[in-house]
């Protein structure tokens, strides 16, 4: 007989138990510091504010990659889809008023892209709001970094049930330099990073959901042992809607809709999930064979939840393409007609599955030299960052004190912070595979999502800057070792004391990292011999 959790969970009768080991394995308590830790989550969320907002402008270029979502979102301000642009395309805008609805530097024609529309429209909504001037295009990457770091702060209070180790984990990240640069600068990872970690954070609420409910049930039973044998039976108790899936899967559409990427935290994700509700049925007594059997069959109402949701997401941000005419291959089946079984299929979307393929031949086969790609192998301890904005000036010139300057947005990690979380991996992985940790499990698969499927790309063109993607959870690793540092529950006085000095000496380090390198994170204008002093290995020119 399998049990229910949409009913009223018996614990919310009178005579229930306040407590139980079993409820609090299932559902360990939050902390009770509920003010200190909004206090703490937007105390550093400020602190991610001022470090990416202040002097966002600068510099006064296109920088990088954004010669070609800038315009790519200003053409769907004014078409719904990506235009092919005139020449000195960038000197125009850089030159104008930055009203969008009176720039015109478009040819007429739709362009050939390769990623989905909704990292762009996420600039374009910049552009609306404040201009299509840098500041503009910058604002809503900003915003996203930002907020990303606010969340990393409320996943790592709810992973570890610390509003330290939270408050931590979001430092780190409000202070990296990786994070500072994609927030500052308008490409597309930065906001494929933040909705694969609102995704997870998602999925977290669900895990969270779900067996507080299961432990209410079970203070509703007078023991464990009587817990245990009725909800143990069979495949274990049906755990009923579960809403934050849904919005998962809303978020990881979002992610694959900005860059494909995205797909491999659906895969993550999709299979963390499962293996999550595998681990609470045997926790209540469910034998493996039917843990498996009852997590597997609610696994397709995950699918339908988390990837039927997906799917339609990633198609509707096709919309502004499929409602107009004029986009690239827009027409691709009309002048194709469809054979054989194909021919239900609108010519719209025989269109877009054909504009895909292209797509697909491009980014897989992209392999054209660039004296900044970089092996994934690299990326952990970002020996090849990518420098986005070089100049060069002399006396007198943009503030320049002395008579050589230099002014760079280098794509560089904080190298204390990226150095102590590629050992923090390491230890994760071994926690996850000793001590069944599942918080370090999940910790690591979201790494691996974000960083090992690009080291199968050996032969096509990659940059560091890709690995923004996993930085929240670089530092969710990193919080989750300094913890223990710490020391455990119940350590002596005198172990917590040589535990906190470590970990704020080790902090500390990474203040002053970023302190140092921040001025080559936003271009500020430095003496050329200081710029020097900041390029520690050959391969950071």
């Amino acid at each position: 007989m399998t049990a229910t959790l949409v009913q009223r969970p018996p614990s919310r009768f009178a005579g229930a138990r306040a407590t139980s080991p079993l409820a609090e394995q299932l559902h360990p308590p939050m902390p009770d510091d509920r003010l200190v830790g909004w206090i703490v989550t937007l105390g550093v969320t400020a602190l991610a504010a001022v470090l990416r907002f202040v002097d966002l402008a600068r510099p006064h270029a296109v920088v990088f990659d954004e010669t070609y979502y800038m315009k790519d979102a200003l053409s769907f301000l004014r078409f719904g889809y990506e235009h092919t642009t005139v020449d000195k395309a960038n000197d125009i805008i850089l030159s104008g008023n930055g009203d969008w609805r009176t720039v015109d530097v478009f040819t007429g024609t739709g362009s050939f892209v390769v990623h989905p529309p909704v990292g762009k429209w996420t600039i374009a909504l910049g552009e609306y709001l404040f201009g299509v001037t840098p500041f503009g295009w910058r604002f809503m990457p900003a915003l996203l970094g930002t907020l990303a770091v606010l969340v990393t702060v409320r996943i790592g209070r709810r992973l570890t049930r610390s509003t330290l180790i939270g408050g931590l984990a979001g430092f780190l990240l409000a202070i990296d330099g990786m994070a500072i640069v994609m927030s500052r600068t308008a490409l597309l990872d930065g906001t494929l990073m933040f909705w694969g970690l609102v995704a997870f954070a998602c999925l977290l609420l669900d895990r969270d959901r779900t067996r507080r409910r299961l432990a209410d049930h079970v203070l509703g039973f007078q023991t464990d042992r009587d817990a245990i044998a009725a909800l143990g039976a069979g495949i274990g108790p049906l755990t009923g809607l579960r809403p934050w899936r849904w919005a998962a899967g809303l978020a990881l559409g979002l992610a694959c809709a900005t860059k494909w990427s995205g797909i491999w935290f659906l895969v993550a994700f999709g299979l963390m999930t499962v293996v999550w509700d595998i681990g609470m049925r045997r926790s209540i007594g469910v034998r493996v064979e039917q843990a498996w059997l009852g997590a597997l069959l609610e696994g397709l109402a995950a699918m339908v939840s988390i990837v039927g949701t997906a799917v339609v997401v990633y198609v509707a941000s096709w919309v502004g393409w499929l409602r107009t005419d004029g986009g690239y291959d827009r027409q691709w089946a009309a002048t194709n007609p469809a054979d054989g079984p194909w021919g239900f299929v609108p010519d719209a979307l025989r269109s877009l599955w054909h504009y895909h393929s292209e797509m697909l031949r491009f980014n897989t086969t992209l392999s054209s030299p660039h004296s900044y790609q970089s092996n994934a192998w690299s990326w952990l301890l970002q020996t090849r960052p990518t420098s986005f904005f070089y100049e060069s000036y002399d006396l007198g010139s943009h503030g320049c004190t002395v008579d050589k300057c230099s002014a760079e947005v280098l794509a560089l990690g904080n190298p204390f912070i990226w150095w102590g979380a590629t050992a923090a991996l390491i230890y994760l992985a071994w926690r996850w595979f000793t001590r069944r940790d599942w918080r370090a499990g999940a910790v690591v698969l979201a790494i691996l999502a974000g960083w090992a499927p690009w080291l199968g790309f050996q032969g096509r063109t990659i940059f560091t800057f890709y690995s923004v993607a996993f930085v929240p959870f670089m530092c969710l690793a990193l919080a989750l070792m300094l913890m223990t540092w710490l020391g455990p529950p119940g350590a002596s006085l005198a172990r917590r004391r040589t535990g906190v000095i470590w970990v704020g000496l080790y902090v500390l380090l990474c203040v002053a990292g970023s302190w140092f390198f921040y001025s080559i994170w936003t271009a500020e204008t430095i003496p050329y011999t200081l710029w020097h002093i900041h390029m520690w290995f050959p391969t950071w020119v």
